[in-house]
C-alpha cells in the first residue's frame, strides 16, 4: 500500500522527465558551436528571431495599454451584466488557438468582413495577438485592483487628490506587479506561439516557431531546427523566471478591505464603461461573430457536416480528449497532491506551460522514434499539455481547505484514504471541475501536437479545417469556416460542461464527519 502510494506520488515528476526532460536533452545532441555561428551569420534567421520578439513585446505593451482601463472599469463599477462580462471577457482564451486565427482572417483577411487589406502584413498577427492575450492581462490587472486597499484610498480622496493622483500614487504601484506578471506571461505566449503565427504571419511574417515546423516538415533540417528550439527554450525560460519573480510581489491584500464598486453616476463614468464595452467588443468579439457570419453565409457548403471525412475528424476528436482528459486527471490529482506536500515541487506544475508543443512534438520525435504516430504518444502530448490546469486550481483550493475537518476526521479513526474518500476529495470537486474546463478546452483545439505527431487517419477538427483552409477555392473557405463554428461550439460546450458546475455544499464535509 505504501509502495503504491509512494509510485501515485511521483508519477508526475516521472512524466515530465519523459515527456519533456529526456526529450529536450535528445535534441543536445544536434549541432554544436559551428552550427551555432552559421545560424547567427544568416541574415534570414535574424530577421525571423527579431520579428518574433518584436511581435511578442508590442503584443504585450498593447494588451497593458488596452487591459488597464477595462480591468479599471470592471474593477470600479456595478452595472448590468458585469459578472457575465467577466466570464465572457475569458473566451478567445478558451477558444483553440485555430479559432482565433480563422476568425481574424474572416475579419481582415483575404475575404475580410470589415478589411481585406491586412493580408499579409504584419498588423494581421498582431490582432490576432491581442484578441488570443488581451483576456490575461485584464484578468492579471482586475486582480491587481482588487487588492488595493479602500482606506488608502479614501485617505488620499480625503486629502483632495484627484483621480488621477489616486491612480498613480495609491493603485498603480500595488498594481505594477500584477500588470508586469501578465505582459511578462503575455509575452511569453505570443514568442512561443504556433497556430496563430501560422496561420495570420504568412510566409513573410513567420516566427520561430513556425520555421522549426517547416524545417522538420518540409526541409528535414533537424540540426537548425534543434538550434531554434533551444533558442526557443531559453527565451521562454527567461519569461518564466522573470513571471515567477514578479508573481512573488503580487501578494493578496485578503486581509485588507477592498473599494466596493459604485454604481454609474455621472456621464464620465458611462463612458468609461462604454468605452471599455467598445474595446472588449472590438478586441475579443469581433473575431468570434466574423465566424458566425461567415458561417452563416456558407449556403451549399453546410454539407461538409454530412461528409464522413468530418465524421471521422469528430469521433478522433471526441475520442482523443476523453483519453488525454483520463490520464490528465490522474496526473493532475497526484501532482496537486505531492506540490502540496512538498512546497518545493510548486514550480514545477507550470512548466509544461513554459515549452511549446512544437518543441515539445520534436524532442520527442527525435527521443522516440518508434513511437511517433502511435495513439500513447499522442494522448501523452494532450495530457502533457491539458493536466497543469487541474493542478493549480486543485492545489490553490487545498491550500485553502480548513485543516479541522481533516484532523476532526483522523480524531474519529479515519484512515488517511478514508479522509482524502470522504472529506478532502469532495471538497475539492469544485476546483477539480474548474481545471477540467479549461483542461477539456486544450485538447478538444490542440492543433501543433496534432500536426507533428498524429497519422492522416487520425486526422482531428482542427488538422480538417487547416486542410480545407489550405486549398484554394471559395468552398473550401466556407468548409473551413463551418467547420470552425463546430470547433468553437464543442470548445464552449467542453468548458461550459465543467466550469458551471455547482459547488460542494459546505455542509458536505459535516455530514461526511457525522
Amino acid at each position: 500500500m505504501i509502495f503504491g502510494s509512494a509510485v501515485l506520488y511521483l508519477l508526475p515528476l516521472f512524466f515530465l522527465v519523459l515527456m519533456i526532460a529526456m526529450p529536450l536533452f535528445s535534441l543536445a545532441q544536434y549541432g554544436g558551436m559551428a552550427q551555432w555561428q552559421l545560424m547567427w551569420q544568416d541574415s534570414y534567421m535574424h530577421n525571423r528571431i527579431a520579428w518574433t520578439a518584436f511581435q511578442a513585446a508590442i503584443t504585450a505593451a498593447l494588451v497593458c495599454l488596452l487591459g488597464v482601463p477595462i480591468a479599471y472599469v470592471l474593477s470600479r463599477f456595478e452595472f448590468l451584466g458585469r459578472a457575465w462580462l467577466l466570464r465572457l471577457q475569458m473566451l478567445p482564451f478558451v477558444m483553440p488557438t485555430l479559432v482565433a486565427g480563422i476568425g481574424v482572417l474572416g475579419l481582415f483577411g483575404n475575404r475580410g468582413l470589415l478589411w481585406s487589406g491586412w493580408q499579409d502584413t504584419p498588423y494581421l498577427l498582431i490582432y490576432g495577438n491581442v484578441f488570443f492575450n488581451l483576456p490575461v492581462l485584464v484578468r492579471a490587472a482586475f486582480q491587481g485592483f482588487c487588492q488595493v486597499p479602500a482606506a488608502r484610498i479614501q485617505a488620499a480622496q480625503t486629502l483632495g487628490a484627484s483621480a488621477w493622483a489616486v491612480f498613480w500614487r495609491i493603485q498603480f504601484p500595488t498594481l505594477l506587479p500584477w500588470l508586469a506578471g501578465g505582459a511578462c506571461l503575455v509575452f511569453l505566449y505570443c514568442f512561443s506561439g504556433f497556430g496563430l503565427a501560422l496561420l495570420l504571419g504568412g510566409q513573410k511574417y513567420a516566427t520561430v516557431e513556425v520555421e522549426i515546423y517547416q524545417l522538420i516538415a518540409y526541409e528535414l533540417d533537424m540540426t537548425t531546427a534543434a538550434l531554434l528550439v533551444w533558442l526557443v527554450l531559453g527565451i521562454t525560460f527567461v519569461s518564466g523566471v522573470l513571471y515567477a519573480v514578479l508573481s512573488r510581489y503580487a501578494v493578496s491584500a485578503a486581509s485588507a478591505e477592498m473599494l466596493p464598486r459604485q454604481n454609474i453616476r455621472t456621464l464620465t463614468e458611462y463612458a468609461a464603461v462604454a468605452v471599455a464595452l467598445l474595446l472588449l467588443l472590438c478586441c475579443c468579439l469581433l473575431p468570434l461573430l466574423a465566424i458566425v457570419v461567415h458561417a452563416a453565409a456558407a449556403g451549399d457548403s453546410w454539407r461538409v457536416l454530412s461528409d464522413s471525412t468530418t465524421w471521422l475528424a469528430l469521433f478522433n476528436t471526441f475520442r482523443f480528449t476523453t483519453s488525454a482528459m483520463l490520464l490528465a486527471i490522474l496526473l493532475g490529482i497526484c501532482h496537486a497532491a505531492l506540490a502540496h506536500r512538498w512546497t518545493g515541487l510548486r514550480s514545477l506544475t507550470f512548466l509544461p506551460f513554459m515549452v511549446s508543443p512544437v518543441c515539445v512534438s520534436f524532442g520527442l520525435l527525435v527521443l522516440y522514434p518508434q513511437w511517433a504516430a502511435s495513439f500513447s504518444m499522442l494522448i501523452c502530448t494532450y495530457a502533457l499539455l491539458a493536466y497543469p490546469f487541474i493542478t493549480k486550481d486543485m492545489l490553490a483550493a487545498w491550500d485553502a481547505l480548513p485543516p479541522r475537518f481533516i484532523q476532526a476526521a483522523r480524531t474519529l479513526g479515519a484512515s488517511p484514504w478514508q479522509t482524502w474518500c470522504w472529506i478532502t476529495f469532495p471538497l475539492l470537486r469544485p476546483a477539480l471541475r474548474r481545471g477540467l474546463a479549461l483542461a477539456a478546452a486544450t485538447c478538444v483545439g490542440e492543433f501543433a501536437a496534432t500536426l507533428f505527431l498524429s497519422r492522416p487517419e487520425w486526422q482531428t477538427l482542427t488538422t480538417l479545417i487547416y486542410q480545407y483552409l489550405s486549398t484554394a477555392g471559395q468552398d473550401n473557405y466556407d468548409r473551413a469556416m463551418v467547420l470552425t463554428a463546430l470547433l468553437a461550439l464543442f470548445t464552449l460546450f467542453a468548458f461550459v460542461l465543467f466550469e458551471t458546475a455547482k459547488p460542494v455544499p459546505k455542509e458536505t464535509s459535516h455530514a461526511h464527519l457525522a
